[in-house]
């Protein structure tokens, strides 16, 4: 994988096309749309680092920010979890296998994954945070053997909203990853594991934590931020090693039209993803 500065950009001002090859129900409002470019050499030098993103568009409705949700190593093609919450992603679950978008990027800095090798990795995601964090996570457990430990705190707000469940029971059965999950609540009684806020999991990985070889990354509401900034404070943990991926109103994807301002950075440019060190100043603008 390339660095996100040089990452092959498929197209800056001007959409892609694109084929929806697969779509996965996830939940009653999210899905997970597998895309190809229809340009074979776009598509087969499209490069991205975790963390990054990529405008799509619904031609005729308009264009919004996605995170890639899958990991650069898979080649040929991509995946973006959607949820619908607005006119575009509500067009966009209406689409079917077949059917064509616009894709411009990848955009911003990503999670600098491939800097901390060697590094205890831990992961900690909220909601459709879980999107961006997958991308990085799928790409250390490929690479297993180049990192410490690797441990997972996941959150979310109800059992019906937990993303990618078969695929986390896959992950609590390996002995070489920590992932534990929780619920906010649990309405029907029917969760087994974890009710509470994703800090109520901190107890359970604090005896695994080394604050000088950890490298943390975050994504998630930004309510859920300064209190996952305070578990990892008490853990010792550096602000230069806290790395919170931020989700604004990304319209250009290069820096001119001022939409995705926090303070003097641009998220499209500066970010998406930034070490606590670069925003501390900035959270309460989130």
């Amino acid at each position: 994988m390339r660095n996100a500065a040089i990452a092959h950009n498929v197209g800056v001002c001007t959409p892609n096309n694109a084929k929806i090859i697969k779509i996965t129900e996830l939940t009653h409002n999210t899905k997970l749309f597998e895309i190809q470019l229809e340009d074979e050499h776009s598509n087969n030098f499209f490069d991205y680092s975790p963390g990054q993103f990529v405008l799509i568009t619904v031609f005729g409705v308009g264009e919004i920010p996605i995170g890639l949700t899958s990991t650069p190593i898979k080649r040929g093609s991509f995946e973006l979890g959607i949820r619908k919450v607005g006119n575009v992603t509500n067009k966009i679950h209406q689409m079917n296998v077949g059917d064509i978008v616009g894709i411009r990027g990848p955009f911003g800095k990503g999670f600098p994954i491939e800097e901390n090798k060697h590094k205890d990795l831990l992961y900690v995601c909220g909601g459709t945070g879980y999107f961006p964090i997958r991308s990085t996570f799928l790409y250390a457990i490929a690479r297993r053997e180049d990192y410490g430990k690797i441990m997972f705190l996941y959150g979310d707000r109800c059992p019906t909203d937990v993303l990618f469940p078969d695929e986390n029971d896959d992950y609590k059965k390996r002995e070489d990853i920590l992932f534990h999950q929780s619920v906010d609540r649990d309405d029907d009684k029917c969760w087994e594991g974890n009710v509470g806020v994703v800090t109520t999991l901190f107890p359970n990985i604090a005896k695994e934590i080394d604050p000088v070889n950890t490298v943390v990354f975050v994504a998630g509401p930004a309510i859920m931020y300064r209190y996952v900034i305070i578990e990892l404070e008490k853990l010792g943990i550096k602000n230069e090693n806290i790395y919170l991926s931020l989700e604004r109103k990304m319209k250009c994807g290069i820096g001119k039209c001022c939409h995705c301002g926090i303070g003097d950075k641009f998220a499209c440019l500066d970010g998406p993803v930034f070490s606590l060190d670069q925003i501390r100043g900035l959270l309460e603008a989130l």
